[in-house]
């Protein structure tokens, strides 16, 4: 996404990444001989999860990467698992808060602090959008817990596949970011071939095959251990950011990036489990 920005908007870097997750999708249902889902009420659930895990938070991030370091977004986009089960708590009856979950809630939001480095902000013009693209990103990561719930909920009633499901949710997607580009996106593009070979890996890759995996985890899984999947995001994110675009770490995105995988660990009881572990 941070080398798609160079060429395009971030309402065609949405669609862009859209539209190639779509055709990889379609490609797979056609394959595979599967059926579109044809139920209006199934389809306008559907069209929900779209907006929720696709179009919203892509055109969040998006904009944030005009702004920040892709490492920075990265580590932002581990909150994650803290939004998905802020909203279980909300919306789920099987989630409760417990003393554990609150301080990871706390321990979680003390290195997203960290991690935005709010001594290190000049509150000028470009200061300014610095802020804004860090709530940008947690905007982006309320969106995918709200959809991460709503899904498990979709998926505990329906019979619809994995592949089926995502391939409607990125389709329907598509259609609006395209209606999107057509409405305020008609901004002049510059495609250079590490525009172009980016937006096809992010459409293709991360965002049609990956959505595929990603609804077999939450229907296996549940919804917010599928979203500890984005325990990884932050160290991909920033080797890759250090390596491919030569960007700066700081030392407070690494130890921040370590307080929040630290509070998702205990939201989760994955350090209670292993203290209650008794010595061999």
């Amino acid at each position: 996404m941070k080398i798609a920005i160079e060429g395009l908007s971030p309402v065609q870097v949405t669609a862009g990444r859209l539209t190639f997750g779509a055709i990889m999708l379609v490609a797979l249902m056609a394959i595979g001989r599967r059926r579109w889902p044809t139920d209006p009420r199934l389809l306008g659930k559907i069209a929900v999860l779209s907006v929720l895990l696709c179009v919203a938070p892509f055109l969040l991030f998006g904009w944030a990467a005009q702004h920040l370091p892709s490492g920075i977004s990265s580590i932002f986009n581990a909150t994650t698992p803290i939004m998905t089960l802020l909203v279980g708590v909300v919306a789920l009856p099987t989630e409760r808060l417990t003393r554990d979950r609150v301080a990871g809630f706390v321990l979680a939001l003390l290195g997203v602090l960290v991690v935005a480095g709010p001594w290190r902000i000049e509150l000028d013009g470009e200061g300014s959008r610095f802020l804004l693209a860090q709530l940008a990103c947690l905007g982006a990561t309320l969106c995918y817990g709200l959809g991460a719930v709503y899904s498990r909920r979709l998926l505990r009633g329906s019979t619809i596949d994995s592949t089926t499901l995502a391939a409607t949710q990125i389709s329907l997607a598509a259609v609006l970011a395209l209606v999107l580009v057509g409405a305020v996106g008609r901004t002049p593009m510059t495609i250079t071939a590490p525009v172009l070979l980016s937006i096809i890996a992010v459409g293709a890759i991360g965002t049609g095959v990956a959505y595929v995996w990603f609804n077999d985890i939450i229907r296996l899984w549940g919804a917010p251990l599928a979203a500890s999947v984005t325990y990884l995001t932050p160290v991909v994110g920033v080797v890759l950011g250090v390596l491919v675009l030569k960007e700066e770490v700081h030392w407070n995105e690494g130890v921040g990036a370590l307080v929040v995988i630290a509070g998702i660990l205990l939201t989760q009881g994955v350090l209670t489990r292993r203290r209650a572990v008794p010595a061999q």
